[in-house]
């Protein structure tokens, strides 16, 4: 018998597709697209049409295991959970006895976009304990930041509107790659008379498909946006009516930016002056004008300043105004749930420590295991995410990993790396096999999805481990009794205006619902008549911070370090995976196995296309093998992540390089600020 029944897309992406599962005697056989949600349109990417392949591996993890062997090795027993919880208990207890709360540290991302699952029964659990406090800052924080600090809300253009734009700037965005589902708004827009120019280091699929590409050196967006500025200025080509009317401290911005002139513009990015010119003066002068910036720009050194000053651009030209103008990076501002309810943080006044507990940025988890003290992290539990592959300086977090004297939990759905460090291993289920809520970072529709297939084994949902162990370790404060629907409805009781009517019977009728951000059927025109975020409801250029400097890991950065490690690396996303998540599929590997490198520097290096390379800096080194092409700026090389590890022939991916250094806000990623050099292996 053949049912079909809703469900969401769990995934790191913006996305944040409703799906149609089809159930055959109770095995999930197909999942396709809702066709009547505006932005899924009855189609999915590659990664998540064969998600089957997951929900159904072999690989799945169907019991809690205790470690037998060496830590790293992955060798386990089956334990029951019971056993398990106990085990967790009395460690998690002796430990808060020895050293304090604060030696327990959980590490938590993406792996599921859903409030249940990912931010709800986990936080009170680790506040309630006096835990020390993850900041959570590895993908987005420096944009993040910046955004809100520029324009005072975290949300941007609809992406139904590029289809009115003329004019699209897809800013370090690889549409293609990482956000099909709006691929179809821009090819409508092409199809009305638009250009698309893609601004990147790398040429990738959606660069190839653009009508024009600007090759702009790693961590010089902001470089290139004040150029922009410069330009707009210069020529009055700026909307004086908006700009009076909607802002203020323009006289200082102009000032500000004629530092910025294109001739020194074009020494920082890379870019020919004559074309910092020629694409200011066509984004001023097309209207709709439209960005769509990703979050690869603020992965950088520089790259809360990058968002900042893109961000300005449409403040300046007006295209607020019109529909099918603005910017968008992120649409999760949006989204006014009570998180305070889900979370509960008022419950770490119950553990007994005192004050608020230590923030550990994850970022620097390598630091946290081996040099943090006072107290030292002395248990670690992870779920939702996959640190010894996804966390930078990847040498120093493996060696914090590998401490006898550290305690690790890991609740995963497969076996990656973390879990083969792990000493209890607990099994999780999928999406598909639980209930969540789920907002989006690239739309503005809320969605509601509940099983739709019998978990595996012994598998368990996220929530409820967190309720189990809350059991154990004593803690009887009622929230720990509420079920997942009990979650979800606090979390939509915030009383905002955009979920006014949005109600959990409401949702489970429908499976999504647009937010109440303009009436039905209008477009939503967030800052057509201002509205910024700010005391002043007026946006503040603040042009004292917006000056720039080359990264310290960059071309033009620090001189000793480019002496020894001249090329710069970007670990771009892949195209056929999703961060960690399908790094057991042999095509993700093959993809993540590669590095692309200009002909120049490939001839100048002896190296030829499909020749191994060695790829390394002072943090560590990981041999790949070499695509030699035009596709990457000189002086560039581009790799592909995130690699399992323990498919690599060395036992390291991408991040053996990558820095732990933290961005100008936020204390986000540096990922693409990254020296390294390259050389021909000889065997």
């Amino acid at each position: 018998m053949s049912e079909i029944r809703r469900s969401v897309c769990p995934l790191d992406c913006p996305d944040t597709c409703a799906l149609l599962v089809t159930l055959e005697n109770g095995r999930v056989t197909r999942l396709r697209g809702d066709p009547e949600h505006p932005v899924t349109r009855g189609f999915l990417c590659e990664k998540v049409t064969r998600y089957l392949d997951r929900q159904y591996s072999p690989q799945r993890l169907l019991y809690p295991q205790r470690r037998v062997g060496h830590k790293g090795e992955g060798r386990f027993e089956r334990i029951s959970w019971d056993e398990a919880l106990d085990e967790i208990a009395q460690r998690l207890q002796r430990i808060v006895r020895e050293y304090g709360s604060e030696a327990v540290l959980p590490y938590s991302y993406a792996g599921t976009m859903g409030l249940v699952q990912g931010a709800s029964m986990d936080r009170r659990f680790f506040h309630r304990l006096g835990a020390s406090r993850l900041e959570r800052t590895i993908c987005s924080a420096a944009g993040t930041a910046a955004l809100a600090a520029t324009l005072g809300h975290r949300y941007g253009t609809e992406p139904e509107q590029f289809r009115h734009a003329r004019l699209i700037l897809l800013w370090g965005a690889n549409v293609l790659g990482a956000n099909i589902h709006l691929w179809p708004f821009l090819v409508e827009a092409v199809r009305s008379g638009a250009r698309i120019y893609t601004i990147d280091p790398v040429r990738n699929r959606t660069g190839q498909l653009a009508h024009r590409h600007y090759f702009i050196n790693p961590g010089s967006d902001a470089a290139l946006a004040l150029g922009l500025m410069h330009v707009i200025l210069a020529e009055g080509l700026y909307d004086a009516d908006y700009v009076a009317r909607y802002t203020e401290g323009f006289d200082a911005l102009a000032e500000r930016v004629r530092r910025y002139p294109p001739e020194r513009v074009a020494e920082l990015t890379g870019l020919a002056a004559e074309d910092i010119v020629g694409l200011a003066r066509e984004y001023a002068t097309t209207r709709p004008a439209a960005i769509r910036v990703n979050y690869g720009v603020q992965r950088s050194e520089r790259g809360g300043l990058a968002v900042r000053a893109i961000s300005l651009l449409p403040v300046l030209t007006g295209a607020w105004r019109d529909v099918g103008g603005g910017l968008l990076l992120s649409t999760s501002g949006a989204f006014p749930l009570n998180r305070g309810a889900a979370e509960r943080p008022d419950l770490e006044a119950l553990s007994g420590l005192g004050r608020p507990a230590r923030k550990v940025n994850m970022v620097q988890l390598g630091r946290a295991l081996t040099e943090l003290d006072d107290p030292p992290v002395m248990a670690l539990i992870v779920y939702n995410s996959n640190p010894a592959a996804v966390a930078p300086n990847q040498n120093l977090v493996l060696r914090g990993l590998a401490r006898e004297d550290l305690f690790t939990v890991v609740i995963e759905q497969l076996p990656t790396d973390t879990a083969d460090w792990a000493d209890i291993v607990l099994p999780a289920t999928t999406f598909l096999e639980h209930t969540d809520l789920y907002i989006s970072y690239g739309h503005y529709y809320l969605q509601l999805a509940r099983p739709v297939a019998t978990p595996p084994g012994e598998a368990k949902p996220n929530a409820e481990i967190f309720r189990l162990l809350a059991e154990r370790m004593g803690f009887r404060e009622p929230c720990f009794r509420e079920s997942d629907d009990d979650i979800i409805r606090a979390a939509l009781a915030s009383g905002h205006p955009f979920l006014e009517g949005i109600t959990l019977e409401a949702l489970e009728e429908r499976g999504w619902m647009r937010l109440r951000v303009a009436p039905d059927g209008e477009p939503f025109l967030p800052f057509a008549c201002g509205g910024f975020g700010t005391p002043s409801g007026r946006l503040n250029f603040a042009a004292a911070r917006l000056d720039y400097e080359p990264p310290v890991e960059s071309r033009l950065g620090d001189a000793g370090l480019r002496s020894r490690y001249p090329l710069e690396l970007v670990s771009l996303k892949s195209d056929s995976g999703l961060n960690s998540t399908f790094g057991y599929r042999d095509a993700v590997d093959r993809e993540t196995s590669l590095v692309w490198i200009h002909e120049a520097d490939a001839a100048a290096r002896g190296i030829r296309d499909g020749d191994r390379v060695r790829i390394f800096n002072d943090r560590g080194s990981i041999r790949l093998i070499a695509r030699v092409g035009r596709d990457v700026a000189r002086g560039v090389v581009a790799a592909r992540s995130i690699r399992w590890p323990k498919r690599a022939p060395d036992g390291r991916n991408v991040n053996a390089l990558t820095s732990d250094r933290l961005a100008d806000m936020g204390g986000g990623a540096t990922f693409y600020s990254c020296l390294v050099e390259v050389e021909k292996c000889a065997d």
